[in-house]
């Protein structure tokens, strides 16, 4: 299995899909990274020679990928809480950030309902 930028890449997939599991890599920059270094993207991985490998993983140490990306991603979000801006507080709460509704939806960013009779039936009953 080849590791670059500390991540197991997978050996059965083609290279171009293989690059896009480490964070920060997707369809678009792994073909970009494979045509800089001229490596064929439907190669499987296990196919990879060293060589090949140490050529992807000098070409992906010039992006910024895996934690120093999630460290930006995460400073960024803080900066917006910390300046008390709208999308801070949408992310201080848990609400969507983008502006999507939330009467209906937006059941990933609230976490499951709370069923309020259940609480209310209990109060009643138990006192």
């Amino acid at each position: 299995m080849a590791r670059i930028a500390g991540v197991d890449i997978p050996r059965d997939k083609p290279v171009w899909i293989s690059l896009s599991y480490i964070y920060g890599i997707g369809p678009s920059l792994a073909m970009k990274i494979l045509a800089s270094t001229g490596v064929n993207p439907f190669k499987r991985t296990r196919e990879l020679t060293e060589e090949e490998i140490t050529r992807l993983r000098a070409e992906v140490e010039r992006y910024k990928v895996e934690g120093a990306l999630r460290s930006e991603v995460q400073r960024n979000i803080k900066r917006l809480i910390d300046i008390n801006s709208y999308r801070g507080i949408r992310h201080k709460l848990g609400l969507p950030v983008r502006g999507q509704r939330t009467r209906h939806n937006a059941r990933t960013r609230k976490g499951p309902r709370g069923n309020i009779f259940a609480r209310l039936k209990k109060k009643q009953q138990g006192g």
